[in-house]
């Protein structure tokens, strides 16, 4: 089977065209993630999973036009023949957090498969002088990563990584000095500022890319182009390697378009050597 005649991508499909509710879209990512099993829950275990009511679950197979949940199981089973993955594996809560960041990689690259939006996605960013980074609370570290590397081989990369009264001036900032995209990292818990943010950014003129923990996470509705990348769950707190690793993908095609990428990184080489910045 294909990556994108995966089990994820049929339902991820499945979705595309229906107006979701917040709660729609919660259970529609909690079935992405799952998707191999979802075939073989029941309404009350995808409840659990999605952290909705189960009223939510059948009001939500009716949205996508089924007459009720059982109506939308067969509907999966009959698409995604598939035994539901089971754990024989007697794995400790660390080692099945790893698991389920290995999973959410699988997942990023079915997402993955087709490189041309990818691709689009890099000469918006390449052609975007300044070019705009924003993410805020748990977003801020994959936007600085992000940053930190893109000034290597970008003339002019401006991060926003603190919210506040002073985020719109900078967006403002930015559109006046010729940026024509920006690029968001957005995470739960999904800052409200962030929403507004991206909102006001594309009222400015800018194309808003976006890589965000689901297609359906709230920063949807305000970005022109989307990636998803799953967060890991089963920590205190969420663990981010997805989302990390498509903005260093995200990084490789803005590259690509670059004409002078190389030679700045070389120079950068050159310097470094010269000032004994590192030690290997």
């Amino acid at each position: 089977m294909s990556v994108t005649d995966s089990p994820a991508a049929r339902l991820q499909a499945l979705f595309e065209g229906h107006r979701l509710t917040p709660t729609q879209r919660r259970i529609a990512h909690s079935m992405v993630r799952r998707a191999a099993d979802v075939p073989f829950l029941s309404s009350v275990e995808l409840a659990e999973l999605a952290g909705v009511s189960q009223p939510s679950v059948t009001r939500f197979a009716v949205a996508l036009g089924f007459d009720g949940y059982p109506a939308l199981r067969r509907h999966l089973r009959e698409v995604a023949p598939a035994e539901p993955a089971t754990d024989a594996d007697s794995a400790n809560e660390y080692q099945q957090a790893v698991e389920a960041e290995i999973e959410n990689l699988r997942h990023l690259a079915e997402v993955l498969a087709d490189p041309r939006p990818v691709q689009r996605a890099g000469r918006l960013l390449a052609a975007s002088r300044p070019l705009p980074v924003l993410g805020l609370r748990a977003a801020a570290a994959q936007a600085h990563g992000f940053a930190y590397f893109a000034a290597k081989v970008h003339p002019d990369v401006r991060l926003l990584n603190e919210g506040g009264t002073m985020l719109h001036d900078r967006i403002d900032a930015a559109v006046r000095a010729g940026a024509t995209a920006l690029l968001c990292f957005a995470l739960p818990r999904h800052p409200r500022e962030v929403v507004a943010a991206l909102d006001y950014a594309r009222q400015a003129g800018l194309t808003a890319v976006t890589v965000a923990d689901s297609a359906f996470a709230p920063v949807a509705k305000v970005s022109d182009l989307l990636f998803p990348a799953a967060v890991g769950t089963g920590l205190a707190f969420d663990t981010a390697c997805a989302p990390m690793l498509l903005g260093r993908v995200l990084l490789e095609a803005m590259c690509d378009d670059l004409p002078q990428a190389q030679a700045r990184l070389e120079e950068f080489d050159v310097k470094a050597a010269a000032r004994g910045l590192f030690v290997d």
